[in-house]
């Protein structure tokens, strides 16, 4: 009679080993609430950047006019910020044991 101190062994080698159900799935209720925050954050960070471009007037294209709102703080600053706030809470909420 010998004595396993392993739990993967040669001898154990194609039997099948019991597993608990509960911890066969990584991630929690929690790790689920905060992925559903941080695509908040994308979601809302993506809506902030929309708007017309460089050449749109009053909602038509006029090649010969420029439209300064495409370098409105909202758009170059705040809109960028919450999409990468969004990400780092995605990265917390992946790696975030149970």
């Amino acid at each position: 009679m010998s004595k396993q101190t392993n739990k993967f062994s040669a001898a154990s080698f194609g039997k099948e080993t019991e597993t608990s159900q509960e911890n066969t799935f990584y991630f929690g209720k929690e790790n689920f609430k905060w992925m559903l925050i941080g695509l908040a954050f994308i979601v809302v960070g993506f809506l902030l950047m929309m708007g017309h471009d460089a050449n749109t007037v009053d909602g038509k294209f006029d090649p010969n006019s420029w439209n300064e709102d495409i370098f409105s703080i909202r758009r170059i600053r705040i809109a960028p910020l919450f999409v990468v706030i969004g990400f780092v809470i995605e990265g917390y909420a992946i790696l975030k044991r149970k």
